[in-house]
């Protein structure tokens, strides 16, 4: 006798032309439903929002940074500068704050302060960056460090859509559960003592 269609033929059943859809499950609950939905919504947020705040903060960092680089460039300029005393060392320290001087392209002469490598003899030139009032300062930004400023914005921002949809997803589950826990504990309520009362006969 052949096997073919018996109830314990090994292997998932066939599906049946009159299977009922997923969407029309008399067993689908409400909420069942709407999570099934805010899902699907939380997925197109991450798939077309994520890369939209992505470029779109990091652009606007970046256009920001380039302000900021060329801003400094026109404030800030390189002088050729020499050490006023020699800069003593340790080991221990590989630069140290040491006394520079230098001429300004008006003749003016200025005095500060710079990091110099320890060791450094007094009267050794050093190249530093100082602003429009002659004050020491940082070199200024540049195209490199505004590029990586405006990729790291763009992954933070990234991040943040990401965990925003993650979070939410987790949310809405805690309330649907917490929601789903005090039906079924008020429909308990109703169907035990009715189910209790069988085994009291």
């Amino acid at each position: 006798m052949s096997t073919h269609g018996s109830p314990s033929a090994s292997g998932p059943p066939r599906p049946h032309k009159g299977d009922v859809p997923r969407e029309a499950n008399p067993l689908r609950r409400t909420s069942d439903r709407y999570e099934s939905w805010f899902r699907r919504v939380l997925m197109l947020v991450l798939v077309l929002g994520l890369p939209v705040a992505a470029l779109s903060a990091g652009l606007t960092a970046y256009e920001s940074s380039m302000r900021t680089v060329h801003a400094q460039a026109a404030a800030r300029h390189e002088v050729t500068a020499r050490l006023t005393s020699d800069v003593l060392g340790d080991g221990l320290v590989s630069k140290r704050p040491a006394p520079i001087r230098w001429t300004e392209r008006n003749g003016t002469v200025r005095t500060g302060t710079a990091l110099v490598k320890a060791g450094t003899p007094k009267g050794a030139a050093v190249r530093v960056w100082v602003d429009r009032d002659g004050t020491v300062t940082t070199p200024p930004m540049n195209t490199a460090g505004a590029q990586a400023n405006g990729w790291f914005v763009a992954g933070m921002a990234a991040l943040g859509v990401a965990l925003g949809a993650h979070a939410a997803r987790a949310a809405t589950r805690l309330a649907l559960d917490r929601r789903r826990y005090a039906q079924w504990e008020a429909e308990w309520d109703l169907v035990e003592p009715l189910w209790s009362g069988r085994f009291r006969r």
